[in-house]
């Protein structure tokens, strides 16, 4: 289980690092950050989670204008054009350890985020403070760049400052001038449940996967009873967008109570909709995945019923 913001922020002043704290309604971008903090002195952030080919994976933390063109940055790094890409929300929970929303230098406390690489923008040394998330986007706390160096060292980590929007020439005699920052370590992710699903096979009541051979042969093992309530369910499109409803909606009247209208207000729309994607991500993952496995089972013994006899 990763760092809660309070015990980051514990550990920031056991650190003796100095930072302001501001608790503000749930926000999920920079410019909903800014009618909170906007006003105050400081310089609001934006930080992306990455992933390269080889999985390895990065947090780009930038201020708020700043220009960061994936396509430039990747070949700086060495990757290629296209090396770079957005990490998988898997990927978020597993390695940061931090919801939606949240990613900051900050999410690197976690143990599980040892090997990404963290890449600061050097305008960052130029502000008297920068505004970031401590790991929960309800509050935001500002700091300079000399006490967030602080805090990476403590976690010994050296601080990179880059400069974002440079577009040096990449060649023959121009090597990438930001290949040091490509983390050594490949991070290997648990498989998603779709993808375990799929390789354990068709659908887990139809008992264990035959390994000594893939044809068919005529003879197909009978689904059992909960099996076919199962494929009535998803081999009918309106049953299972259906379905699909009824769990949307339940998470909806769960999320929409009077005393939580009145303590979110004009963000219970954004509260709501980062509830919704929380929790209904799985179940969706889940559907789809025996959805598929319907979808194979149907197959299989179609193929079986019509196999040609020779």
């Amino acid at each position: 289980m990763g760092y809660s913001k309070d015990q980051l922020l514990a550990r920031l002043q056991e650190l003796q690092i100095d930072f302001a704290q501001y608790d503000h309604p749930v926000v999920l971008t920079v410019e909903a950050q800014a009618k909170y903090v906007g006003h105050v002195k400081g310089a609001l952030s934006k930080n992306l989670f990455l992933k390269d080919k080889k999985h390895r994976f990065y947090v780009v933390s930038a201020l708020a204008d700043t220009k960061v063109d994936l396509k430039v940055l990747s070949q700086r790094l060495g990757l290629g054009k296209g090396g770079l890409r957005m990490a998988p929300e898997e990927a978020l929970g597993e390695i940061l350890q931090v919801p939606l929303g949240c990613v900051t230098p900050f999410a690197l406390v976690n143990e599980s985020a040892r090997h990404v690489s963290l890449l600061l923008d050097q305008g960052f040394k130029a502000q008297e403070c920068c505004f970031f998330h401590p790991l929960s986007n309800d509050i935001s706390i500002s700091l300079n760049a000399h006490n967030l160096d602080k805090f990476l060292n403590s976690l010994g980590k050296d601080p990179n400052y880059v400069d974002l929007e440079a577009n040096p020439s990449v060649g023959k005699d121009q090597p990438p001038d930001l290949a040091a920052l490509v983390p050594s370590d490949t991070t290997v992710l648990p498989d998603p449940p779709e993808k375990v699903a799929s390789l354990q096979g068709p659908e887990k009541s139809h008992g264990p996967v035959n390994n000594k051979s893939t044809a068919v042969t005529g003879k197909a093992n009978k689904p059992s009873k909960d099996a076919k309530k199962e494929q009535s369910t998803f081999a009918d499109p309106e049953k299972f967008v259906e379905e699909f409803l009824e769990k949307t909606t339940a998470i909806v009247l769960s999320e929409i109570k009077e005393e939580t209208v009145k303590q979110h207000g004009e963000q219970l729309g954004a509260m709501v909709s980062n509830s919704i994607r929380k929790h209904l991500c799985l179940d969706l993952k889940n559907l789809a995945t025996l959805l598929k496995n319907t979808a194979y089972t149907e197959g299989f013994h179609a193929g079986a019923r019509h196999q040609p006899k020779y």
